[in-house]
C-alpha cells in the first residue's frame, strides 16, 4: 500500500468518462482551463446566483450569493495555488515532471468554481432540514426499506457529496461521466474522501453510496492513499481550494456585515486590522487616510486581509508538503498560519457568529426555509412512490427529465427528489412551496 502520494500522479488531465478517447490537443486551453470554462457555461453554475450564502434577498444592498461567492474563492484559490506552485517548482526543481506543478491554478481554480454546486436552496440550513427530515421527520418511514448505508445517506445529507454527484453522475440524457472533468479537478472538491459511515457527529462525507465506485476509480488512478475500507486521505489540492473558501467567507462575510450595517466601520477597521503587526498598520492607516468613503476603507482593508491569509496559507502548505502528501496533515492551512493572523482570523470567526449569522432576518428565513424544504420533501416523495393518483402525475410533470423519479429502486427515487430540490433557486422553490400550499396561485 502507498504511504506517499506523487504530484505525476496526482495532476492528471484523464476526463471521467472518457478515459479511453484520444484526441490531439488543440488551442491554447489546457484540460484543466477547460474544466473550469465548462463550469462557467453551465447551469447548475449560474443557479447559484439565487441561491443564500448567508444573508438572503437584501433588497437594494447587494451583498453575496452562491455565484459571487465562488468566483471570489475561485480567484483566490488560484492565487493562492500559484503561490505555493512557484516554491514547490523550486524544490522539486530535478524532477522531470516539475512543470506539472503550473496546473495547479488552473485545477484549483475549477474546483473552486465546482465546490458549492450541490447546496441546496437556503444555505446551511437547507442541508440540515434535509437530513433531518429522513432521521426527524415524516421521512423516517423510509428507513426499514433502505439499507444502512443509504440511510445514512440520508440523514447525513451533505452539499459536498451532492457537489460530487452533480458533476459525476450520468443523469438521464445525459453523456457518461457527467460533466466529464479531469480527474484532479473532481478530487479537488472531495473535502471528505470517505462515504457516509465514517460521516461522524458532524455529519460530513464526500460521495453518496451511488457514486463510491466513481470516487474510488479516481482515487486509484491518482494515487491517493486508502486508510481504510471506503476511507482516502485528501488529495492535497483540497487543503488549497478549503483555505480559498475559508479566506473568503470569513472576511466577505464581514464586509457583508458592514454594508448591511451589523457591524460599525469602527469595529470593522480595528477587527481587520487586528491581524497585522503595527509596521503594517501604521501604513494601512496612511492609506485610508485619503479615502473619505466608509466602505471603500473596508475594501482596501480586505484585500489586504485576502492577501496576508494566501501568503500565510501558501507558506503553511509548501513547509508541511511532507505531511500532506503522506496523509499525516492535521486540520486546515488556517489552523497553521502564524499566531497574529490567525489569532485576527479567530476574533472575525467569533464575531461573525454572534452578529451575523444569528442576526434576525437571517434566522427568520432559515425558518421559512425550514418550512418550504419539509414541504417540498413530503409532497414530492409522496408523488414519486404514488405516481398513478392524478396530483402527482401533475406534480411530476415539474420534474425536469434528467431526475429519474422513476428509477427501480426506492433510494433512486428518493434521489431523483432530493436532486431536483437541492438544484432549486430559493426563489423557484419559494414558489413552488407557494403553489403547493395552496398560498398563490400561477398567474398566466
Amino acid at each position: 500500500m502507498a504511504t506517499r502520494m506523487n504530484w505525476e500522479q496526482l495532476i492528471c488531465d484523464t476526463r471521467l468518462g472518457q478515459e479511453d478517447y484520444k484526441r490531439k490537443k488543440e488551442g491554447v486551453r489546457s484540460d484543466f482551463e477547460r474544466d473550469y470554462d465548462r463550469l462557467i457555461f453551465s447551469s447548475p453554475f449560474r443557479r447559484l446566483q439565487n441561491k443564500t450564502q448567508v444573508f438572503p434577498l437584501p433588497g437594494s444592498i447587494f451583498v453575496h450569493n452562491r455565484l459571487t461567492h465562488s468566483l471570489e474563492v475561485s480567484c483566490v484559490g488560484r492565487s493562492l495555488a500559484g503561490e505555493i506552485a512557484i516554491c514547490l517548482h523550486e524544490r522539486h526543481h530535478n524532477e522531470p515532471w516539475r512543470d506539472r506543478l503550473w496546473n495547479m491554478g488552473e485545477i484549483v481554480a475549477a474546483a473552486c468554481l465546482a465546490h458549492d454546486l450541490g447546496n441546496p436552496p437556503f444555505g446551511h440550513s437547507g442541508e440540515k432540514t434535509i437530513g433531518e427530515f429522513f432521521s426527524k421527520g415524516k421521512g423516517k418511514v423510509f428507513k426499514d426499506h433502505l439499507t444502512p448505508q443509504q440511510w445514512a445517506d440520508l440523514t447525513h445529507f451533505e452539499g459536498n457529496a451532492n457537489s460530487f454527484r452533480t458533476l459525476v453522475h450520468q443523469f438521464k440524457g445525459r453523456r457518461p461521466g457527467g460533466f466529464a472533468m479531469t480527474y484532479s479537478t473532481l478530487a479537488s472538491i472531495v473535502k471528505y474522501p470517505y462515504s457516509s459511515s465514517h460521516a461522524g457527529e458532524k455529519g460530513k462525507f464526500g460521495f453518496f453510496t451511488t457514486e463510491k465506485e466513481t470516487f474510488e476509480q479516481i482515487a486509484t488512478a491518482l494515487g491517493m492513499i486508502k486508510l481504510e475500507e471506503e476511507r482516502y486521505c485528501r488529495h492535497p489540492l483540497v487543503y488549497v481550494v478549503e483555505a480559498a473558501d475559508d479566506i473568503c467567507y470569513q472576511v466577505m462575510d464581514i464586509e457583508d456585515g458592514h454594508k448591511l450595517k451589523l457591524i460599525s466601520t469602527h469595529e470593522t477597521i480595528n477587527l481587520l486590522m487586528s491581524l497585522f503587526d503595527e509596521e503594517r498598520k501604521e501604513h494601512m492607516r496612511l492609506m485610508m487616510e485619503g479615502v473619505a468613503d466608509p466602505n471603500e476603507k473596508i475594501v482596501y482593508l480586505r484585500s489586504c486581509v485576502v492577501g496576508l491569509l494566501v501568503k500565510e496559507c501558501a507558506k503553511a502548505f509548501v513547509e508541511h508538503e511532507d505531511e500532506i502528501m503522506e496523509g499525516r496533515f492535521s486540520g486546515s492551512l488556517i489552523d497553521n498560519i502564524s499566531t497574529l493572523p490567525k489569532q485576527g482570523y479567530k476574533r472575525c470567526s467569533d464575531l461573525a457568529y454572534k452578529k451575523l449569522y444569528r442576526a434576525g432576518y437571517v434566522v427568520d428565513v432559515d425558518l421559512a426555509g425550514i418550512r418550504i424544504i419539509n414541504l417540498l420533501l413530503e409532497k414530492l416523495t409522496q408523488a414519486v412512490l404514488n405516481p398513478d393518483s392524478n396530483y402527482s402525475q401533475l406534480l411530476l410533470n415539474k420534474f425536469p427529465q434528467q431526475y429519474d423519479v422513476h428509477a427501480s429502486t426506492l433510494f433512486e427515487k428518493i434521489q431523483g427528489v432530493l436532486d431536483h430540490i437541492s438544484a432549486m433557486t430559493d426563489v423557484y422553490a419559494l414558489n413552488l412551496y407557494r403553489q403547493l400550499d395552496g398560498i398563490s396561485l400561477p398567474t398566466v
